[in-house]
């Protein structure tokens, strides 16, 4: 009897990763709407282009790419998580499947998702510093402690998903994470 309780538990426990299914939909529709507010800038710059100075342009464009980089890091989450957490992805056989797709695991995912939020990051710095005239210094000076606190966090969770899948082998040997 215990046993088929214990089963039992383990089925509900098992299937109970589907409770995160509407929560990467949600990711999807959100994907949605930053492709939508791509097009909208996009159009907007296409409009403007005529009055619009070069270091406006920069800014939009690096909009643009912020737009992408969170479009990009909202594919990694859903693609990565749902993979990693809810059921395998059966792509194997399709001519796009990400090559990296293969080696996502929870720690690489961080990683990822970490490297790919230094970079947003990164974007909005760069816009500051393209702009710094207009820019209050107090808030360039958070932006680039932020930044700074990304990328030391990208480093040591890569560092520590390093040392976890190290096989304690060889030191020749690489380890491709």
């Amino acid at each position: 009897m215990k046993n088929r309780i214990e089963h039992v538990l383990e089925r509900i426990i098992f299937a109970s990763r589907w409770v995160q299914l509407p929560l990467y939909i949600g990711l999807i529709a959100a994907a949605l709407l930053y492709s939508y507010k791509f097009y909208i800038e996009l159009w907007h710059l296409f409009s403007h282009i005529d009055s619009i100075s070069e270091e406006m342009l920069m800014l939009a464009v690096l909009g643009l790419i912020d737009v992408t980089m969170v479009a990009n890091l909202l594919i990694m989450v859903i693609i990565g998580g749902y993979s990693t957490f809810v059921s395998r992805l059966e792509t194997d056989e399709h001519r796009d499947h990400p090559e990296w797709l293969e080696k996502i695991g929870a720690g690489t995912l961080k990683v990822k998702l970490a490297g790919a939020l230094a970079g947003v990051s990164g974007i909005h710095l760069l816009k500051s510093f393209v702009n710094i005239a207009n820019r209050d210094t107090e808030q360039v000076m958070w932006q680039v402690i932020i930044h700074a606190v990304f990328l030391v966090s990208t480093i040591a969770l890569a560092w520590a998903d390093r040392i976890m899948h190290s096989d304690h082998g060889s030191p020749d040997e690489n380890h491709d994470h």
